[in-house]
């Protein structure tokens, strides 16, 4: 029985582990994403097609 806690504990200890990295990546990527836009809005005046 002891074995299966410990395998438990070690994967829950996992997915707490990743959910934090992905919620890092995501709030990373929203950051750029909202600072790349607001530098195009500023500069769509100097865009030609």
């Amino acid at each position: 029985m002891e074995k299966v806690y410990k395998t438990m504990q070690r994967t829950g200890a996992c997915s707490i582990a990743i959910g934090i990295i992905i919620l890092v990546i995501g709030l990373t990527v929203g950051v750029m994403s909202i600072i790349c836009g607001g530098i195009l809005l500023r500069r769509k005046s100097d865009i030609t097609f």
